[in-house]
């Protein structure tokens, strides 16, 4: 894999949350993604995973109910077949997206959303929402605030805003204080995988107009 010049990071909070397994789903998938690619993040997961082991060592011991292990063992033995393991090509799709979608973006079940924008909403739990969005290079999404968190990583391409610019593995954190009209790249196409918790904030009528059946 060629190496990647990431300038934007998980952050600390994400991370922790993301080790102790309190995280979404969708955020973490897009944690999950971000450190498939980021050496650093992934060295930063790796101690925080440690952190929290060496924590749970230290806690008291609690003794197991009656009847604990033969539950345990009943499950086990009345449970379905395991899965078969599946096997994933290299892909511009981290590993964790492709068992979401069943592959790289040739697999993708887009939809058009206007102005030549797609997207594809992924299955996830309901407490927060995750999509993969395909931005024509030079496109703007139409400009728009944020009700809740969106956390952005970039898959392919690359897109400019009011922030900074946004390249493959970079991710952006979107909250109520954000107003941004996210541009791609002129160049190649922008894929880019968003999680978020509230509904976005378009400046816009038609967006508004349009938002209930996007859902975004």
């Amino acid at each position: 894999m060629k190496n990647l010049q990431i300038k934007h990071h998980l952050t600390d909070s994400v991370m922790l949350a993301y080790s102790a397994g309190s995280l979404p789903e969708a955020y973490s998938l897009v944690v999950a993604c971000h450190v498939s690619l980021c050496a650093q993040c992934r060295s930063a997961l790796e101690g925080f995973d440690a952190l929290g082991g060496a924590v749970l060592e230290q806690s008291g011991k609690s003794e197991l109910s009656a009847g604990a292990l033969a539950a345990t063992m009943d499950l086990i033995a009345n449970g379905q077949e395991p899965a078969q393991e599946v096997s994933y090509e290299k892909s511009d799709f981290p590993v964790p997206l492709q068992k979401y979608v069943g592959g790289g973006p040739e697999k993708v079940k887009w939809r058009k959303i206007g102005g030549g924008v797609k997207q594809a909403i992924l299955p996830t739990a309901n407490d927060a929402n995750v999509r993969l969005l395909y931005i024509p290079a030079g496109t703007a999404v139409p400009d728009h605030s944020h009700g809740g968190l969106e956390m952005t990583l970039i898959l392919q391409g690359a897109f400019s805003d009011e922030i900074d610019r946004f390249a493959r593995g970079d991710v952006e954190f979107g909250d109520e204080d954000l107003t941004h009209t996210p541009i791609a790249e002129v160049g190649i196409d922008c894929i880019c995988l968003a999680a978020t918790d509230a509904p976005l904030k378009f400046s816009g009528l038609i967006p508004r107009l349009l938002q209930p059946f996007i859902k975004i």
